[in-house]
């Protein structure tokens, strides 16, 4: 536990530093918050200097048992951090909507507690913007990196292609590295998005803030209407191609950068299927809404495709109120954001690596109970699945669905409606800003109680930190020696 400790403070103390950048923005903007976020980050940092030097004696390399406590602990202090200029700048706000906001944020889901967007201070909405941003950053080298030596599935497939040497008997020295190589990609991809929304007619302030978001795949805007506000349709492909990036493996990007060649992708499964649901999706929805007579036909194939990307991809910025289509449209949309993002990605969901092995294995099942003699291994990409990774896909699987049913329950017993809390469960889980009913598309989460706040949180820190990695906690062998 100390050496995590001692790992939790150098963190807290890296988290003090990314304070600057809304210290900055205030300066610039003159909105007069800057000593707000300079006494956050001091007292982040200074809190994180004090835990890392009390436990410097005990520092030591982490194995792969210490991840499970450094991702979940490293999660909730830095959203308690991020936390406190809400709370500071944003009077009558209470702990629990500050911390659900931070929390957010961090996990780039993008539900919001927040109205008025347009007027709030310039440096508040890039800090919502920044969370989005670093928790991407944050979410990449954990799946990348961490996740994969943890055994929960999913990154195994990719482990001989990430940056680095991604072993399985430490987590460091070689995290720094891998974090180095994707830092590089991540940001790249950042300032190419800044520069493309920046050229479409957004202002430098509203490029920086939803490149960020886009890349984050989060759904925090700086106006209340979202994307809406702008009407633009060269704003809304930019962002398409940010959120269809974002959606993919961050290790493909670096390796089809290092090799200038596009090759990694077209080799990609999870990308391929990936982006086959998406055109049919976008399709199918572009026809209902023409043949409802909601928008006409190519209109309605603008909107069909920003909010079926948007929401699929996990990133819940919207264009249009589609709370308001025809109910299949924002149920399936729903749906879409459990599947489509690929593992490595910033996106949440269930992914398309485990969507794809289930649908494998019962397809190799059937051929079982035909030919039981027969010899079937479940290949994807022509390569075949350990079975400890089919086992822990089918386990996290079993858990995902076990926790949206019970936290659904949960909000039903709070006095919640039944479309309302399913749909703020599974967008929750999804780390998506979209549900249904009282939190569908153009609503924030602003009239629900602080239980319900509470359970839409847990559901966010669940779904982001891929659900075994906080259950496992709670289990009497974690804690044995």
């Amino acid at each position: 536990m100390l050496p995590v400790a001692h790992v939790l403070g150098l963190l807290l103390a890296a988290t003090g530093g990314a304070y600057l950048l809304p210290v900055g923005c205030s300066l610039v903007t003159g909105d007069g918050l800057a000593h707000i976020f300079l006494a956050a980050g001091a007292v982040t940092a200074g809190t994180g200097l004090l835990l890392s030097g009390v436990t410097h004696w005990h520092r030591r390399e982490l194995k792969p048992r210490d991840g499970f406590l450094l991702v979940t602990l490293g999660w909730l202090l830095v959203s308690v951090s991020a936390s406190i200029p809400f709370m500071l700048a944003l009077p009558g706000l209470s702990f629990s909507d500050a911390f659900f906001e931070a929390m957010s944020g961090l996990t780039t889901t993008g539900s919001t507690v927040l109205s008025g967007l347009d007027k709030l201070p310039a440096s508040i909405n890039f800090w919502r913007a920044s969370l989005h941003w670093f928790g991407g950053l944050g979410i990449i080298v954990m799946a990348v990196a961490i996740l994969p030596m943890l055994g929960v599935g999913g990154m195994q497939l990719y482990r001989a292609e990430t940056p680095g040497t991604v072993k399985e008997e430490k987590l460091a020295p070689r995290i720094a590295e891998t974090a180095r190589s994707l830092w590089f990609v991540y940001s790249i991809i950042t300032v190419a998005g800044i520069l493309g929304l920046r050229l479409c007619g957004m202002s430098w302030f509203d490029a920086i803030c939803h490149a960020f978001s886009a890349v984050g795949l989060g759904g925090f805007s700086t106006h209340d209407k979202s994307i809406a506000y702008f009407n633009s349709p060269g704003i809304e492909l930019v962002l398409i191609a940010l959120m269809l990036v974002a959606s993919l493996n961050f290790a493909r990007h670096f390796v089809a950068l290092r090799r200038l060649s596009l090759e990694p992708f077209a080799q990609d499964v999870e990308s391929k299927a990936s982006f086959a649901i998406l055109a049919v999706s976008v399709v199918v929805i572009a026809v209902l809404l023409t043949w409802r007579d909601v928008y006409p036909g190519i209109t309605a194939v603008r909107h069909a495709l920003f909010n079926v990307v948007s929401l699929a991809t996990t990133s819940g910025m919207t264009s249009q109120d589609f709370s308001n289509w025809p109910v299949f449209a924002p149920t399936w949309m729903l749906f879409l954001s459990c599947i489509v993002c690929n593992t490595g990605s910033t996106g949440g969901g269930i992914k398309m690596f485990r969507t794809l092995l289930l649908a494998k294995q019962a397809t190799r099942e059937m051929k079982l109970l035909v030919h039981p003699s027969a010899v079937a291994p479940v290949r994807i990409g022509g390569r075949p699945i350990p079975e400890r990774v089919a086992q822990s896909v089918l386990g996290f699987i079993f858990l995902y669905f076990m926790t949206v049913v019970l936290l659904t329950f949960a909000l039903l017993l709070s006095g919640l409606d039944f479309a309302s809390s399913i749909g703020a469960i599974v967008a929750s889980i999804n780390n998506t800003a979209g549900g249904l009913s009282a939190v569908g598309s153009g609503r924030t989460y602003q009239s629900l109680s602080a239980v319900q706040i509470w359970i839409c949180t847990a559901a966010m820190l669940l779904g982001r930190l891929e659900i075994f990695s906080v259950l496992v906690l709670f289990t009497p062998a974690f804690w044995r020696k």
